[in-house]
């Protein structure tokens, strides 16, 4: 059974590929852009081999990190502008005729001080501490063992973080504190968080990120503040406050938080959790509306990439429509949505119930021009799919990296059925046209302000636009064929992000239609015949369409 919670507002009024055009960085200008120009059109072609050198040389993108060969953080030092997986990409969207492919190297980095470069993308970083209290090693794991590396300058992390880690191994050895030890299950501290919030409305804008703040999580091998061991997390907290805190000439920390973990196995948090010193609400902004987050909840570490993610996804929504955005956390996307594109209603639908507390502290600060019926539901998006998706025009999925859900992905092939709000059953029918809001009727609590969603808007529409946001870009690779072959849907255009510079990933919005076609090119074999359909054909068809029925009236 699905939680829900409902806020209404209405409030008062290495070379890179010469056709793939992206943003670059440089070593000599924070804001130096350029594009390499495209080659004569092909048809169908995304990328043609490049005829000369690219003119950004290696070096000029190099990560220049002494842990690099250590860390298993980084996979490449070169051309961080451009990751390797890029190649794969183009050949892919090449492949299926996509030629609109744009890439957005995004902003690697800054000048901390006059011309003291900094690359420092990463504003959120899980940690190891392990070692001794003597000699504590705090930082990533080496590929494929459990042997922690110490990282204290690296080059991907906002160097807020670095102090930070460099004032936690401070303490350590001040405090003797013990780190943990997983072979024997003993220790005291296990892993902490790290998280950058820019957001600082004392300061220009363009001060903010490099004065960033850090939110600290202690995971504390105990199982809650009762332990003996608590005497000595509240020394460690009080430590690192008292030297980092908003009396220090430098306020690096924002505020300390533990969490109680005694399970062997690799899950970094535990269940409980426990403000203990500075501000207890860490907030960002991001997409045009300020972001609250705590410390278990998921957030993106390259905070200015997600931003310019943000504001083209926002492009891609037309205004008044209604969304559901699925995989949401803490609504951050469909918030966003909403503030930017005056829809008229967003369902955001989320299985952790830790992310509540951060949508409704998020949605207490949205804009007074904002007036749309916006709900929150504690639900599994592979149960019932097609209940989150009738009734609105736009779906937004942002799925782990494992991909779409099997039945999610079924229910969106299913919607090549264009016509089906006509040919539901009558039960269904009427259960559509009495329960305005069904969503929220499904959950165990509600929360209600001021309106009801328009009395006349339809709950049996069917969207008309499918945005994939993906972090695995294997397994959208999948979806995305599946979503092509049914003919259910056309991608209509792909952007990607370099959110994780140095490694081999990237970062896709990719932006679906509903139609027939699709984009898979089919090859030419001889001379054009006419289809022709027999019995067989038409009884699959059948069969398929009555198990769609069968999923939409299992409904009620």
């Amino acid at each position: 059974m699905a939680a829900a919670v409902c806020l209404v507002l209405s409030l008062p009024s290495r070379a890179a590929p010469p056709s793939v055009t992206f943003i670059t960085c440089s070593t000599t200008s924070p804001s130096t852009i350029s594009t390499i120009p495209p080659p004569p059109p092909a048809p169908l072609l995304l990328v043609q081999e490049p005829k000369t050198t690219s003119p950004i040389s290696p070096s000029s993108c190099a990560l220049n990190c002494r842990h690099f060969q250590s860390c298993s953080g980084c996979t490449h030092e070169y051309n961080l502008h451009h990751p390797p997986i890029l190649a794969d990409v183009n050949k892919f969207f090449k492949k299926i005729g996509v030629s609109n492919f744009t890439f957005d190297s995004c902003r690697l980095g800054f000048f901390l001080f006059s011309l003291n470069w900094q690359w420092g993308w990463r504003c959120r970083a899980k940690l190891a501490v392990r070692g001794s209290s003597v000699k504590p090693l705090i930082g990533l794991y080496e590929e494929g063992t459990h042997n922690a590396v110490d990282i204290p300058e690296c080059q991907a992390h906002h160097p807020r973080i670095n102090e930070a880690v460099d004032l936690l191994r401070q303490a350590i050895v001040e405090l003797n504190i013990e780190p943990y030890d997983e072979d024997n299950g003993t220790g005291e501290l296990r892993y902490v968080q790290m998280a950058v919030t820019t957001y600082s409305t004392s300061l220009p804008s363009a001060e903010r990120y490099k004065n960033g703040k850090v939110q600290v999580a202690l995971v504390w091998n105990s199982r809650s503040e009762s332990s003996p061991s608590f005497e000595k997390l509240n020394a460690l907290s009080n430590y690192m406050w008292n030297k980092g805190g908003p009396r220090r000439d430098v306020h690096l920390i924002h505020s300390i938080w533990a969490n109680f973990q005694t399970s062997m196995s690799n899950v970094i948090f535990g269940n409980r959790w426990r403000h203990l010193i500075g501000e207890r609400d860490f907030w960002e902004h991001v997409g045009g509306i300020d972001v609250s987050m705590v410390p278990s909840s998921f957030g993106q570490a390259n905070t200015r990439a997600f931003d310019s993610l943000l504001q083209k996804l926002q492009k891609c929504v037309p205004y008044g429509s209604s969304v559901v955005d699925l995989y949401a956390g803490a609504g951050v996307i469909g918030l966003s949505l909403a503030a930017a594109r005056k829809c008229r209603s967003v369902k955001c639908v989320e299985v952790n119930k830790e992310a509540k507390y951060s949508f409704e502290k998020t949605a207490s600060r949205l804009p007074t021009t904002v007036d749309c019926c916006i709900s929150w539901h504690q639900a599994d998006t592979s149960k019932e799919p097609l209940s989150w998706l009738i009734g609105s025009d736009v779906v937004v999925v942002d799925p782990p990296r494992k991909g779409l859900d099997p039945s999610l992905l079924t229910a969106l092939q299913s919607l090549s059925f264009t016509k089906i709000k006509h040919n539901l059953p009558e039960s269904t029918k009427r259960n559509v046209q009495n329960e305005k809001r069904p969503w929220i009727l499904r959950g165990d609590t509600s929360v209600q302000i001021n309106k009801e969603m328009g009395q006349g808007e339809s709950q049996s529409s069917l969207p008309q636009t499918l945005i994939y946001i993906s972090c695995g870009w294997d397994s959208f690779k999948e979806d995305c064929m599946s979503l092509l072959s049914r003919k259910a849907w056309r991608l209509e255009k792909v952007h990607g992000f370099n959110f994780f510079p140095g490694t081999h990933s990237i970062e896709i919005l990719a932006v679906f239609k509903r139609g027939s076609g699709g984009n898979i090119k089919k090859k030419k074999s001889g001379k054009k015949k006419k289809p022709t359909r027999g019995p067989l054909d038409v009884i699959e068809d059948n069969l398929f369409e009555e198990s769609l029925f069968d999923k939409i009236e299992n409904l009620e």
